[in-house]
């Protein structure tokens, strides 16, 4: 790209189990008032934020047009205003895609969700199906991965002794991260013996129900200087959706992952992904989209990914370093995490879990039962 577009400021509140003492709108005047005071933007209509986005779910929020509920306490009030729903690191594609044509200079992104209202995520994410076919056999996002996680188990002789191995060190690493969910660090044998979910998943396996909200501030390069001296650039994005019917998926097949990440290598110039970056973060939301993910962004041969678990291959790689959506993102967030924590990799500010001299980075996320939705990302320092 001859014209780059920078993301000069993040913010986050922590994740949390259960936010049942706020409002969503309190949740993201967290993340807002840190980025107006750490930038110094501000609202005004010539040179300030004139355009927001948010990234919100109708379903999760229990109202119809839930980016409504959002617009004052963000800004974008008489204000262009965009929503994102799917998974919210498509948000950093279209705020690139409105600074690069010129329409914008400034895009505020802000997000959140609380999966901790509805009384079951399932019945939530079942609503994601039609409703003659799908929603009436009772397919959720769980059950679709538990079909996916057996197909990719027999087809890459990954086993259960592997993702216990994902799981354990997903806490291990969380517990560095001060913004992780706090969950209890487990054994591999205390995973393997967590209660089954849907065969084979089991309740270590899968990503636990969380709140959160987050902030970023994006800016064109002329004006990047303005607001941070530490800018994180976009250099590569692309993303890509398979087939909606799961009877017409290969569930293993990583079309939509090699696809996304193939659009994003090519214009980040990437030709080693495994060389080339210093940190990745995966949105692992069940353990076996850990390696599978790896294969399809092409960090491990195909069939080779029960070895790299084995021989400590995510570390070496600086993989998920965060602790990953498997310690707990909500839906639909999961990819701005990714971002929000490569983002501190790439500025120095990761803490306990700082990568030396990181420069380059790749955030990846995905939505659907399967991950049909599949979206990755390219920042350099």
């Amino acid at each position: 790209m001859s014209r780059r577009v920078a993301i000069c400021a993040v913010a986050q509140i922590r994740n949390e189990p259960d936010i049942w003492e706020r409002r969503f709108q309190g949740m993201l005047l967290d993340c807002l008032e840190p980025i107006l005071e750490g930038t110094g933007v501000t609202f005004d209509m010539d040179k300030g934020i004139r355009n927001v986005l948010t990234c919100s779910d109708d379903v999760f929020d229990a109202r119809t047009i839930s980016d409504n509920g959002m617009t004052d306490v963000v800004g974008a009030h008489y204000r262009g205003e965009e929503k994102i729903a799917q998974d919210a690191l498509n948000g950093l594609g279209y705020a690139m895609a409105c600074i690069l044509s010129g329409h914008d200079d400034l895009i505020l992104y802000m997000g959140h969700c609380k999966e901790s209202q509805p009384e079951s995520r399932n019945m939530c994410t079942n609503l994601a199906y039609d409703p003659f076919f799908c929603r009436p056999l009772g397919l959720d996002f769980l059950n679709v991965n538990a079909l996916q996680a057996r197909a990719y188990m027999a087809a890459s002789g990954v086993t259960e002794a592997h993702l216990a191995r994902v799981v354990a060190r997903a806490r291990a690493h969380a517990a560095r991260n001060p913004f992780a969910r706090e969950n209890p660090r487990v054994t591999e044998e205390e995973v393997a013996a967590s209660p089954l979910l849907a065969d084979p998943l089991r309740e270590l396996h899968v990503y636990p129900v969380t709140d959160w909200a987050f902030g970023m501030l994006l800016c064109c390069q002329e004006r990047a200087h303005e607001f941070t001296d530490n800018p994180v650039w976009i250099t590569g994005f692309g993303n890509s959706m398979d087939r909606y019917f799961v009877g017409d998926l290969d569930l293993t097949a990583n079309l939509a992952l090699k696809k996304a990440a193939e659009r994003a290598y090519r214009m980040a110039g990437i030709r080693d992904p495994r060389a080339e970056l210093d940190v990745v973060e995966i949105n692992d939301a069940c353990a076996h989209q850990l390696p599978m993910t790896a294969e399809g962004l092409g960090l491990v041969e195909a069939g080779r990914a029960g070895a790299w678990i084995q021989e400590g291959g995510p570390d070496r790689q600086h993989v998920n370093l965060s602790g990953g959506m498997l310690n707990g993102n909500p839906i639909m967030l999961g990819g701005a995490a990714r971002a929000v924590e490569a983002v501190l990799q790439l500025r120095g500010e990761a803490g306990e879990r700082q990568v030396p001299g990181a420069r380059k980075a790749l955030a990846h996320g995905s939505t659907g039962g399967a991950g049909q939705h599949q979206t990755v990302v390219i920042l350099e320092k």
